[in-house]
């Protein structure tokens, strides 16, 4: 029997290696701006097109590589950053593994062009698909230039299950996010099809927090912060009205490297706990420092997964301090022991002790030791109770009300509401249950059908109202600005990110606009302009069936039961709910 056992060619070794690294573009985006950070840059850019898939290019001012560097930098487990075994449980940098540069250039075309700082001339290199192609001299800046450009374009198979190009620029924004997050100190640029996207300047945490994530969640963070000898914790929490259904602003770094962690997710859940509603989630910014070798972060390719020597310590540290914090800002009860002097000087103004030389004079109460209720005992007049009597005989001779709160002339049919909230009406000689809710989302999807033709009716509004986005909500409002018209909504950018709402649709209270467009972003927040309309439909319905039926006058639900009259009276929804029930009252009668 002949063997069967072979090596494999080095580019297939490298198109599976590249399978566990380079999984989208936003991969490609992130081990790039780690490089560049790697690399003592202070100020990058990234460029993408397409998402990414037809470009990814970023540009540092680091420290660059020679000639030789940037054609070893390819080959497969190069790198700079670690020397042997013991380096890898003490690692300081982003990258250490020297797989992602032979990963990214085995399913790309990657152009780099780099040169030392020191060096008058630097370095063109091009490799496609794994193969090197040429490497040239170049005058070019200070720092590194790489271009990556068309993905997968040799594994079609890869490309094809890409997203559409909305959810692909969502993840590379999270990649850039986390990188800029947590290296407040360097400059961040990034343009997408030649627009800018985002300008971060050098600031604090909290300046780059806003610059991110928009004014708005400002006013809403709490600094958190704590030192002991083995480790320092640091950033920020917001208030519980910054809380979120889904799990948005929730960052974890440890020595400025992001990383994922539902234990530690679960220690700032406990810190709220009682201060959130049943499904929010809290929003925070935590920065970890501690000691590299009691930390592994060689755990999976993506080196989002970290192991900690004393987890459980940090848990509780974690935990510890985000309440501490929380009851310093009077967000929640804090037992304080330390004294204020302030309060202690006001405190003995007001109250002075016995070693102060003041006469403290003591209330007294006074007893009127001659005073007996039974003397002034009040006699009542016969007139009065005359009165009294006649009252009383008129009250009983007064017929009974005849009020009736659900007569109405206007509706032949009986309309009665029940205690939890639903109704019984008799049609024709059946009593039926309903359940307005249900009826009421059935009459709307049925209402909006021929919108998409003709578009909705909107209202303006008497002043109009301003949504300051983010640049996340800026960049998903511009992929679904050419819905929002024939939907009912005028709006606009005004400036500075900030939308100008001047007309909703019929039925969109101006309390519930910034609400709305809120979970509205938030929803959208990973999904393609073609399941805007039903994802839009689904809230829509979902905002007018909530607690809107809970409490609804008479005529109210007779109208509604008019429109869904007109509809046929259709028993079922179309995902299989009824809207009502017939009420089997013979089965009744029988219990008696």
């Amino acid at each position: 029997m002949s063997d069967i056992i072979q090596l494999l060619p080095d580019h297939v070794a490298n198109q599976i290696a590249a399978g566990e690294v380079v999984q989208r573009p936003a991969s490609i985006v992130k081990e790039l701006l780690e490089n560049a950070i790697d690399a003592d840059a202070s100020k990058i850019e990234l460029i993408v097109r397409d998402a990414g898939k037809n470009l990814i290019q970023v540009v540092d001012d680091g420290k660059g590589m020679s000639e030789t560097d940037a054609r070893m930098a390819f080959e497969r487990h190069a790198t700079s950053k670690i020397r042997g075994t013991e380096d890898i449980f003490k690692i300081a940098t982003k990258g250490f593994r020297g797989e992602a540069l032979a990963s990214i250039a085995a399913v790309s075309q990657v152009e780099l062009k780099t040169k030392q700082r020191e060096a008058n001339i630097g370095t063109n290199i091009y490799i496609e698909g794994g193969v090197f192609q040429f490497q040239d001299p170049a005058q070019t800046a200070e720092g590194s230039n790489f271009l990556v450009k068309n993905l997968f374009f040799n594994v079609p198979a890869r490309r094809k299950f890409l997203k559409n190009n909305n959810v692909e620029f969502r993840h590379v924004i999270d990649e850039f996010q986390r990188v800029a997050l947590a290296h407040e100190n360097l400059e961040f640029s990034l343009f997408h099809d030649d627009e800018p996207v985002f300008r971060l300047r050098k600031g604090s945490q909290m300046q780059r927090i806003v610059d991110i994530f928009g004014r708005k969640l400002q006013p809403q963070l709490i600094p958190i912060k704590e030192d002991i000898i083995w480790c320092k914790l640091h950033g920020f929490v917001a208030k519980p009205e910054g809380a979120k259904k889904t799990r948005g602003e929730q960052f974890l770094f440890v020595n400025g490297r992001f990383f994922k962690s539902p234990y530690f997710n679960k220690a700032v859940q406990e810190a709220f706990e009682g201060l959130l509603m049943p499904g929010y989630l809290p929003t925070f910014f935590l920065f970890l420092e501690l000691d590299p070798e009691k930390i592994d972060v060689n755990i999976h390719p993506q080196k989002t997964e970290v192991k900690f020597e004393d987890e459980h310590l940090i848990f509780a540290l974690i935990r510890s301090t985000i309440k501490r914090s929380l009851g310093i800002y009077n967000v929640a009860p804090s037992l304080d022991f330390e004294r204020d002097p302030q309060l202690d000087a006001i405190m003995q103004k007001s109250f002075p002790s016995k070693g102060n030389n003041v006469n403290i004079k003591m209330p007294e109460i006074i007893v009127d030791k001659d005073y007996n209720p039974f003397l002034q005992e009040k006699q009542v007049k016969q007139a009065e109770i005359q009165n009294l009597a006649e009252m009383y005989h008129q009250n009983i001779a007064a017929e009974p009300s005849k009020i009736n709160l659900f007569e109405d002339e206007d509706f032949d049919e009986d309309l009665m509401r029940l205690p939890n909230g639903y109704w019984l009406f008799n049609k024709g000689d059946r009593t039926l249950m309903l359940d307005l809710g249900r009826m009421h989302r059935l009459t709307v999807a049925e209402s909006s059908k021929p919108s998409k033709r003709g578009g909705t009716n909107s209202h303006g509004l008497l002043f109009s109202l301003e949504y300051h986005m983010n640049e996340i909500e800026n960049n998903k409002y511009k992929s679904i600005k050419k819905f929002l018209p024939e939907l009912g909504f005028d709006m606009k950018v005004a400036h500075e990110s900030v939308l100008r709402i001047d007309a909703v649709p019929e039925g969109l209270k101006e309390t519930q606009v910034m609400k709305f467009l809120e979970d509205l972003f938030e929803v959208l927040e990973y999904k393609s302009e073609e399941e805007f309309m039903h994802f839009y439909q689904n809230q829509w319905n979902k905002m007018h069936s909530k607690s809107r039926f809970d409490f609804i006058y008479k005529n109210d639900a007779e109208q509604l039961i008019k429109e869904f009259t007109a509809l046929g009276f259709p028993e079922f929804l179309p995902n299989g709910k009824r809207c009502f029930y017939e009420v089997p009252f013979n089965d009744i009668k029988n219990k008696f």
